[in-house]
């Protein structure tokens, strides 16, 4: 339970990044009379200008000056990886609520403790899962149960990309392990099938020319389930992949579900029947306007923070196996 009275309240938001999720939190944020945008850190002074220019908003120097502001109620933290687990946990300690894009942290281990120090502050630490708002996973919830029961999935996501310039998104530092950074991908099948019983993982890094950066890399994990569903995850990206494959199909004892990136069906032997699946348009704004109606109405929320945690459990197990080459248990 939140402890504080924000009823028909405009909350004062302070935005942490400016890039494309930042871009889509500006204009949801000013797009509501429920929020208004006050001003924003960025890493790059050209990029902060230019974003507060386009918003009329203003700039602080640094994320610890930005989150110190009394005058604002909520932090969105849309920059790199790296930080969100120390910028939630001053944002927190600042006495404010807080938005933050997944991962909650490239710490899995911290997620417990900024959970419980969002809870002994009272305030809101919501974890933004925008794929489980999206129509494939919506159309999966609602389409599971035509297939009978689900035994086994596969699920890649590849992006081919040429001449892969420095960017955080291919940092090793600021990105971190792609199960960790793209925490989504397991989410996904924890919310569908439940908690993970196994998880054996490999993957391969090609280095950029740049120290500190990779070019490609490849990351597969194989996670059962201790309902005894057995699911295989591809990530991959960068210059090494010639071309790019979104891919989800699950098996189960009377049809298989197919996903080819937007377009889904239902194939049970030769009959194929398709499956209706709403865009991925407004998703961050559509995530955005139900943190606002939980703070100012009570309303719940899609996810629990403690949902994303777990999911970042099993993640940091892909990132254990694949260092230690072996099976983990959880």
């Amino acid at each position: 339970m939140i402890n504080c009275d924000l009823e028909g309240k405009t909350l004062k938001v302070g935005l942490v990044g400016t890039g494309y999720a930042a871009q889509r939190r500006a204009e949801a944020f000013q797009n509501s009379s429920s929020s208004e945008l006050i001003s924003v850190v960025g890493n790059s002074v050209e990029n902060t200008q230019s974003f507060c220019n386009t918003y009329n908003i203003n700039s602080m120097s640094s994320w610890q000056e930005l989150v110190n502001d009394s005058s604002l109620d909520l932090i969105c933290i849309c920059n790199v990886n790296r930080d969100h687990g120390s910028i939630v946990r001053g944002a927190l300690l600042a006495d404010k609520h807080v938005i933050v894009e997944y991962p909650l942290t490239v710490n899995p281990e911290e997620a417990d403790s900024l959970i419980n120090l969002a809870r002994q502050k009272q305030k809101l630490l919501h974890v933004e899962h925008i794929e489980i708002l999206g129509g494939v996973h919506q159309a999966l919830k609602k389409h599971l149960s035509d297939i009978g029961t689900p035994f086994l999935a596969r699920y890649s996501t590849i992006l081919s990309k040429q001449k892969v310039a420095p960017h955080w998104t291919y940092s090793y530092d600021y990105y971190g392990f792609p199960f960790i950074a793209a925490v989504s991908r397991i989410n996904r099948f924890t919310d569908l099938f439940g908690e993970v019983e196994t998880v054996n993982c490999n993957a391969r890094f090609w280095d950029a020319p740049e120290n500190g950066y990779f070019s490609s890399c490849w990351c597969q994990a194989q996670l059962s389930f201790k309902n005894k569903m057995m699911v295989t995850i591809t990530y991959g990206k960068g210059e090494k992949f010639k071309t790019s494959d979104r891919t989800l199909e699950i098996y189960g004892d009377e049809g298989t579900i197919l996903f080819e990136g937007e377009k889904g069906k239902i194939i049970r032997g030769k009959e194929e029947i398709e499956i209706e699946v709403d865009s991925r348009r407004g998703l961050f704004a559509q995530d955005t306007q139900i943190v606002l109606e939980h703070l100012t109405t009570g309303k719940s929320l899609y996810i629990e923070n403690t949902a994303s945690a777990y999911s970042l459990k099993v993640a940091n197990a892909t990132l254990q196996s694949y260092k230690n080459r072996e099976i983990i248990n959880l």
